[in-house]
């Protein structure tokens, strides 16, 4: 099991500059909304686009999906513990808890 990291935590981590995010969900939700600065890396492609992603395996990492029973942002962060990254969290609650404290997201749709 991959170890969790609080909403706080995260929050605090990000605004820092600390981390990189990691939005575990298809494409098409991640541009419609995700955390500051979260890179997409949908499950069923991070074992052929992790390296390209992210390129640094020591870097603090954070999975999240859209809430506690999603499976994706475990699914992510297994891939890339296989891969040797040796840094990688987990936001078990995922986007649906963020948005429902009131904090920031980004939209890629609205970007275009």
């Amino acid at each position: 099991m991959t170890v969790l990291i609080t909403r706080d935590e995260l929050r605090d981590a990000i605004d820092r500059g600390a981390v990189t995010v990691v939005d575990a969900l298809p494409a098409s939700y991640y541009d419609q909304l995700h955390l500051p600065g979260a890179v997409n890396l949908f499950v069923d492609e991070a074992r052929d686009r992790a390296a390209d992603v992210l390129p640094d395996k020591d870097a603090s990492i954070v999975t999240y999906c859209s809430n506690a029973a999603c499976p994706n942002s475990e699914g992510v962060a297994r891939v890339l513990r296989s891969f040797g990254y040796s840094n990688v969290r987990k936001y078990r609650e995922g986007i649906q808890d963020w948005v429902e404290a009131g904090l920031p997201t980004e939209s890629t749709a609205s970007a275009a």
